[in-house]
């Protein structure tokens, strides 16, 4: 039986939607569809009025761009197979797809997160040091800080999924979850290395996102410390307004992230994992662009403007 028990498993099933109340399914495809839609659209209206305005062409407008791209591939590389799954009963994934799933929503993730980091030493220079700004934060250097950042995320990417896919998987093909999630995997992992890769996984994720997290503490202590530093009110809210859809974002993606992991598990979180995780997959990207379509205002006016031209012209047509 030993020979039958390590027969290698050639595709999984996800299970996560088969506990869910199915008849509240058809309910959440349709929010989460609107959702996915809204947030292919509202990243590509960001992207576009950064594109069209010449007076957005800034660090900040870029790095904001990247993270527009990386929010869009991180959501069309899970949300459209998790709807789908939704509406099936077939719930299969094969080894290739599995892997190249996590592949990219961990590349993408972290590109996220890298970017996150980037965005705070960019604001920490706008505001700690705005005379050398232009200087540090040269269209090339930018352009080389969004290459590191996406280099960054592929290589850990690349790293995790080479690592976890290294492993037998003989236990099972059933992973309690809607995506290829590392951790639902690699319970279905045997082998004696299995513990130690799951260590080394959850290591290598949680260094790096406090890593990033870290950095960007740091670069609002400094922040802080110099908005205070401005003798008017006027001009402390002006200047940290321009920090605020940033700050939001972080709070934001780091929020929810530590509610999903650090949340204690019980034998019957499955449920609530599940709804846990999808609202985070779906959520999060959705709620970026409305941040900071919102929350900023030079891009406000942006799409604003961009909007009263595009009817001017439709009228005058």
């Amino acid at each position: 039986s030993s020979g039958q028990n390590y027969s290698r498993v050639s595709e999984f099933n996800l299970i996560g939607f088969s506990n869910f109340p199915q008849q509240l399914l058809p309910t959440f495809f349709l929010l989460y569809l609107l959702m996915y839609l809204f947030t292919l659209l509202g990243n590509l209206l960001i992207m576009g009025t950064i594109w069209r305005e010449h007076s957005l062409h800034t660090p900040m407008y870029l790095f904001l761009c990247a993270l527009s791209i990386s929010e869009i591939l991180f959501t069309v590389a899970v949300t459209p197979r998790m709807l789908a799954d939704m509406l099936s009963t077939h719930r299969s994934i094969t080894f290739v797809a599995c892997a190249s799933q996590m592949f990219f929503s961990f590349t993408f993730g972290f590109t996220h997160s890298f970017l996150l980091m980037i965005m705070g030493y960019d604001r920490y220079v706008a505001i700690c040091h705005p005379l050398r700004y232009n200087v540090l934060m040269s269209t090339r250097d930018c352009a080389r800080l969004v290459s590191w950042c996406w280099a960054g995320g592929s290589v850990m990417g690349m790293m995790v999924t080479l690592i976890v896919f290294h492993l037998t998987f003989c236990r099972s093909n059933k992973i309690y979850h809607f995506a290829c999630h590392v951790l639902a995997l690699l319970k279905l992992a045997c082998g004696k290395e299995t513990a130690s890769v799951t260590m080394g996984v959850i290591l290598v994720c949680v260094t790096a996102l406090m890593g990033c997290l870290f950095f960007i503490v740091l670069s609002y202590v400094f922040i802080v410390a110099a908005i205070l530093r401005i003798p008017s009110t006027e001009g402390r809210h002006k200047t940290f307004s321009t920090c605020v859809s940033h700050l939001t974002i972080v709070v934001v993606h780091y929020g929810f992230a530590s509610i999903i992991y650090l949340k204690p598990k019980g034998p019957h979180s499955m449920d609530s994992n599940t709804l846990l995780a999808t609202t985070y997959t779906v959520f999060t990207p959705f709620l970026s662009p409305i941040i900071f379509s919102l929350r900023n205002k030079e891009l406000k006016n942006a799409i604003q403007r961009s909007f009263r031209r595009k009817f001017s012209s439709l009228n005058s047509g």
